[in-house]
């Protein structure tokens, strides 16, 4: 699928013209002088006001996620008539990312076949489903299975950075992409300090049944108000109208010049990102990077109210307003990227003669990369050595921050560099990273009984800060390693 091919107006439509190929007169296309159905030309308060509906579902998702966490004992309690278990606890709250392994897999080719629309609304109805299934479970088994389904079903993680690339150019897709990221640290701030404060009062399923009435809200503006985004199938749409319109049969897009059946196309979509990570290195380092980096968040979000409850003295509600902190450091984060990150890739933009490459969004990735393991040391220890609640607030303030720079760039270099495909690709990061996110935090408990917080923390940030090359090796070379796979070639 080409996307550079020249365009040439007619009276009536738009479409490619080849000397070597007479019927390419009927491709149809966008005008290249203005096109209101192209998203790249919609109304800028239209599309911001998009960002804000992504920014709404992203800040649902992560409340329903997050709110579990400093309940996480009490649930396990409840629903095993008194027994609990910490592998329990933990595997209550990480079990979300092994659905969310899962569910990028189908949510990102389809949504690649028959558009952003369906694929979003039939996603969010799922995750409404299954939140309502977990807020009626009777067991632990069963709940489990319900968060393992709301998982599967959040199409925000994946379609989220896909549907930014399919409205934004370049050089307005950080800070799209920053907003948007901000809403699910408010979720993950005050999703575990509501949760707490109602488990106290109401109980914790209360808690499950205000995320199904924010679902349900955020769903009925995703029917009403959200418009297709991706290219392929509003093409498909305008080329029906123009052959109804002129009565010629042979108008089409560029992408139905494939004759294969829909149930093949289908299939290929859904094996494409595995494809995609199989042909790209880079991806591939990447993605480890990525996923090992954010996987903190769940060490950090599974220890915090456990040790401010058990050492500190905290209330269930107290611990959960804990993460606050994780959330100001994000919020922080957020703005670093937001004021800078497109600066920064415009500026190395203009000193390579004005030829942008994916790569500059990298530099904050570098910096993020470096700092974060020795964040996280300082976090171990000052539980270690039982330092004051504030010392130990402040280094989850400081992982907000490196945990953001280390890994929201990201999601710009991967809409960037596999364009059309950038969903697919994007489903490699977050798979990877909700694998490690799922697994790795059930090694914490084993390490902190052996070596304590400050050795297991310290141990897991000397063997994270191994992978801080990665970045660093591709902003330098990525550009050459890039022209290996057919997805993020340079025309």
């Amino acid at each position: 699928m080409d996307e550079t091919q020249p365009l040439l107006q007619d009276a009536h439509l738009v479409y490619v013209e080849r000397e070597d190929d007479p019927s390419s007169k009927d491709i149809v296309d966008f005008d290249p002088d203005g096109d209101a159905e192209n998203p790249m030309e919609w109304p800028q308060a239209y599309k911001w006001g998009i960002v804000a509906l992504l920014a709404f579902m992203a800040f649902t998702v992560t409340f329903t996620c997050i709110s579990v966490v400093p309940v996480a004992t009490r649930i396990v309690e409840d629903l095993d008539h008194g027994h609990s278990s910490k592998s329990a606890s933990v595997l209550l709250v990480t079990i979300w990312e092994l659905g969310e392994a899962a569910g990028p897999l189908l949510i990102a080719p389809l949504s690649e076949v028959f558009g952003r629309y369906p694929v979003m609304n039939a996603a969010n109805a799922l995750f409404i489903v299954a939140t309502v299934l977990a807020a009626l479970s009777q067991s632990t088994t069963l709940f489990i299975v319900a968060r393992t389904l709301t998982g599967l079903s959040v199409a925000s993680n994946v379609l989220n950075p896909a549907i930014v690339g399919d409205m934004f150019i370049s050089e307005q897709r950080g800070s799209a992409m920053s907003l948007i990221q901000l809403a699910p640290l408010i979720g993950g701030a005050v999703g575990p300090a509501i949760s707490g404060a109602i488990a106290e009062t109401l109980g914790w399923r209360k808690a499950m049944w205000m995320s199904v009435i924010l679902a349900t809200a955020c769903e009925v503006v995703f029917l009403t108000l959200f418009r297709e985004t991706y290219k392929v199938p509003i093409l498909r749409r305008k080329a029906a109208r123009l052959r109804r319109e002129t009565g010629n049969a042979s108008l089409r897009t560029v992408y139905d010049m494939d004759d294969s059946p829909k149930a093949k196309k289908i299939w290929v979509a859904i094996t494409r990102p595995f494809t995609v990570l199989a042909g790209s290195g880079v991806l591939q380092a990447l993605s480890l990077f990525g996923s090992i980096v954010f996987t903190y968040f769940y060490i950090t979000a599974t220890t915090l109210p456990d040790v401010l409850q058990s050492m500190y003295g905290f209330s269930p509600a107290a611990a959960g307003s804990g993460l606050v902190t994780f959330s100001i450091g994000s919020a922080f984060s957020l703005i670093i990227c937001n004021l800078t990150l497109d600066r920064i890739y415009i500026k190395l933009r203009d000193s390579n003669k004005g030829v942008g490459r994916p790569e500059y969004r990298l530099p904050l990735v570098i910096i993020g990369g470096i700092t974060l393991p020795l964040v996280i040391a300082c976090y171990g220890w000052s539980i270690q050595t039982h330092a004051s609640a504030v010392l130990v607030l402040s280094s989850v303030i400081g992982i907000g921050v490196t945990l953001m720079l280390g890994f929201l760039p990201l999601y710009a270099y991967v809409v960037d560099a596999f364009g059309l495909y950038a969903a697919s690709a994007m489903t490699a990061v977050i798979v990877m990273r909700c694998l490690a996110g799922t697994f790795l935090p059930l090694a914490i408990e084993p390490l902190v009984n052996k070596f304590g917080y400050g050795g297991g923390l310290s141990m897991l940030g000397g063997a994270s800060l191994l992978l801080a090359p990665i970045p660093i090796l591709v902003l330098r070379y990525g550009s050459k390693w890039r022209q290996s796979s057919k997805y993020t070639r340079d025309e």
